[in-house]
């Protein structure tokens, strides 16, 4: 049922019937099935529909909801010292869309039900995590190195997000976390770098790094991404992803090893090693910054996608749009909202799921009030939110 989303949790009872059910229902009505198909099969616009008087039909569903179990992946490489000191994690998770049945494939028309090999996305983030591996754990070492492979991020950074929720316990145990999400596809020397506004001690860290590698760096101080990284930022911290840009193959079938830029893929592994030897190696461990999203300037309303500044939390089944954080300085924690509330209804539209939320803000626009209706402790509450252009 989840592969249509536009009526996923909407309610409204549905039930498929067979051909011989169809024709005992025509039968009892007076009416003849083949003889009504017949009719529609002409795609004549004035066919009507009519009732099939005399008869009652009674249906009872139900739904049994389908759990499935991913694992995350995750090694320790152990220092002497490192009982005194936070570690550093480096990830990538190595999940991927399989034949691509999940809603979430950009295959055209002739590729669908191909397996979607996911050479980019993210086969070559893992290979980067263990190549690094390799390297730092030949060093000398004053920290723990924590080797993380995620499930789930593709259906909404589930692994990543449980790793955090149920597996860290406590936050200050990481000093820093590299996470490493498409590096196989660097065009023109470009290599992008995100999250670098999460502690004040990267860019120094990142411009060392790469004087020996020489990529033309695009630094992005947002830590707000669709990628695990995000799950670390929320915990306070500090998280870099590594991320070469985006391509046509994306999400199909046509993300094959064979369209990997391999000599700069390495690069990025050395790049991303070598900021690592610099964190493992250092006394202090960086401090963590919350970055404050900044509105675009002279950008036309109609031309962005309406900003609520809302974290969705994807892994948990609720009634309703758990929040698993509000971005700071965002629409949403300007109007009062903040991690646990549950949104049951915004402007016009009852909220169930996350689907309901997603065509929600569809409707609304930048600069318009709407009414959110929201559940915070067990009782229902309301605030008044105004979307903003996106950061």
């Amino acid at each position: 049922m989840t592969f249509d989303t536009a009526s996923s949790g909407s309610g409204i009872v549905a039930a498929s019937i067979t051909g011989e059910v169809a024709e005992r229902l025509f039968a009892l009505a007076g009416k003849d099935l083949e003889d009504s198909q017949a009719v529609l099969d002409t795609a004549n616009p004035h066919a009507t529909g009519f009732a099939l008087d005399g008869v009652t039909v009674r249906i009872t569903t139900a739904v049994e909801r389908e759990t499935r179990t991913g694992h995350n992946v995750v090694g320790v490489l152990r220092s002497p010292a490192a009982h005194k000191t936070p570690a550093l994690l480096i990830g990538a998770h190595y999940d991927h869309l399989g034949e691509g049945r999940h809603g979430n494939s950009l295959a055209r028309d002739s590729e669908h039900g191909q397996v979607h090999h996911g050479a980019d996305d993210n086969a070559s983030g893992v290979v980067g995590v263990l190549a690094i591996a390799e390297m730092l754990a030949a060093l000398e070492r004053t920290r723990d190195v924590v080797l993380a492979f995620w499930s789930g991020e593709e259906l909404g950074l589930l692994g990543s997000a449980s790793f955090v929720n149920d597996t860290l316990g406590d936050a200050s145990t990481l000093q820093a976390c590299l996470n490493l999400d498409m590096i196989g596809r660097s065009r023109d020397n470009r290599l992008a770098i995100q999250g670098v506004g999460s502690s004040h001690g990267w860019r120094r860290l990142i411009e060392q790094a790469n004087i020996p590698v020489g990529f033309d760096l695009q630094l992005q101080d947002d830590p707000y991404l669709p990628t695990d990284s995000s799950s670390f930022n929320r915990v306070g911290v500090p998280c870099l992803n590594l991320f070469t840009g985006a391509h046509e193959d994306y999400h199909r079938p046509s993300d094959v090893a064979g369209k990997i830029n391999y000599g700069d893929m390495e690069r990025v592994v050395q790049l991303t090693a070598n900021i690592g030897r610099r964190l493992v190696t250092r006394d202090e461990p960086l401090a963590f910054v919350k970055v404050e999203p900044r509105v675009q300037q002279g950008a036309a309303p109609a031309a962005v996608r309406a900003y609520t500044g809302t974290i969705p939390d994807y892994a948990t089944e609720i009634e309703g749009l758990l929040l698993s954080g509000v971005i700071g300085g965002g629409p949403a924690e300007v109007a009062g909202l903040r991690e646990g509330d549950v949104i049951v209804k915004f402007g016009a539209t009852d909220i169930t799921n996350i689907y309901d939320y997603t065509y929600a803000l569809e409707a609304v626009k930048v600069g318009e009030p709407l009414t959110v209706v929201y559940q915070r402790d067990g009782e229902q509450q309301e605030t008044v939110l105004t979307p903003t252009v996106r950061p």
